[in-house]
C-alpha cells in the first residue's frame, strides 16, 4: 500500500489491525479501505488548491457574522456557499466601505469553492497588475493570461484604489473578455459599482469592461462599521 502511496488505506489497514477490530466482511473491509484512500486523496486535493489559491485570509462561511446591520441577505448567501454560482459562471460583486469584511467574505467563499473541488486564485488587483506588467518585460504574459483564464474562480480584492490607465485596462478588459460566460469572478472594492465606470476610464473600453463584469453578477453591498474596529473594542 506505501509502495503503491495509498496512504489513507493503509493508515486505516492499520488502525483496523492494532485495534484488532476484524468484525468486518470481506465486501465491508474493502469497502471500509476504499473510502479512506477516496477521502485521503479528496483531502489532500482541496489542501493543495487552497495552497495554490494564496487568499489573504483564513476564512470560512461558518466565520460570517450575519448581524442585521451589515445587510447581508443570508438566503442569499447560503445559495452563494452551493456553489452553484460557479456552475453558473455568474459573477459575484462585493461592495462597502474599509474595513467592513468584504475580503474576508470573498475568501470565505473562494475556501467554500476549494472544498468543492474548484481551481481558485486569489489577488489584490493592484498587485496582479504588477505582476503582469513584469510578465510582458519577460515575455510569459500569454502565460500568465492562460493560467487566470483557466481558473473556475478569480478573486479580485481591493478593485478601484487606483485610476485605471491603458496597460491596466487592456490586461483587465483581456481577463474578463476570456473569463465571461465561461468562468465566474469575485471582485471586492471600496467604490460603489455605479462609480467603476470612472474608476475604469476611456468610456468604449469601460463600458465593454463592465458589460462582462457586471452583466448577470450578483451583489454582496456591505453596510455597518468597520469590522476591525468592532473586534478592537471587544
Amino acid at each position: 500500500m506505501k509502495q503503491l502511496r495509498l496512504h489513507g488505506m493503509h493508515r486505516a489497514f492499520s488502525t483496523t489491525m492494532e485495534t484488532n477490530s476484524i468484525a468486518y466482511t470481506n465486501d465491508e473491509l474493502v469497502a471500509y479501505l476504499t473510502q479512506a484512500e477516496w477521502d485521503d486523496k479528496h483531502n489532500r486535493k482541496i489542501e493543495r488548491l487552497i495552497k495554490a489559491a494564496r487568499f489573504r485570509y483564513t476564512a470560512s462561511v461558518e466565520e460570517i457574522i450575519f448581524d442585521p446591520s451589515r445587510a447581508i441577505d443570508k438566503n442569499q448567501f447560503m445559495r452563494f456557499i452551493t456553489c452553484e454560482f460557479i456552475q453558473n459562471r455568474e459573477n459575484i460583486l462585493i461592495t462597502g466601505s474599509t474595513g467592513v469584511g468584504k475580503s474576508f467574505i470573498a475568501s470565505a467563499l473562494g475556501y467554500q469553492a476549494c472544498s468543492k473541488g474548484y481551481k481558485v486564485k486569489y489577488y489584490n488587483i493592484q498587485k496582479l497588475f504588477s505582476k503582469l506588467k513584469m510578465a510582458k518585460a519577460d515575455g510569459s504574459y500569454l502565460k500568465e493570461i492562460d493560467r487566470i483564464e483557466k481558473q473556475d474562480l478569480l478573486i479580485l480584492d481591493d478593485f478601484g484604489l487606483q485610476e485605471l490607465d491603458n496597460n491596466k485596462r487592456q490586461a483587465l478588459m483581456e481577463m474578463m473578455e476570456d473569463r465571461h460566460g465561461n468562468k465566474s469572478t469575485i471582485i471586492a472594492s471600496q467604490i460603489p459599482v455605479m462609480q467603476w465606470h470612472q474608476v475604469i476610464g476611456e468610456q468604449t473600453i469601460a463600458d465593454a469592461i463592465l458589460d462582462r463584469i457586471v452583466h448577470s453578477a450578483r451583489r454582496i453591498e456591505l453596510k455597518g462599521e468597520s469590522m476591525r474596529k468592532k473586534r478592537k473594542k471587544n
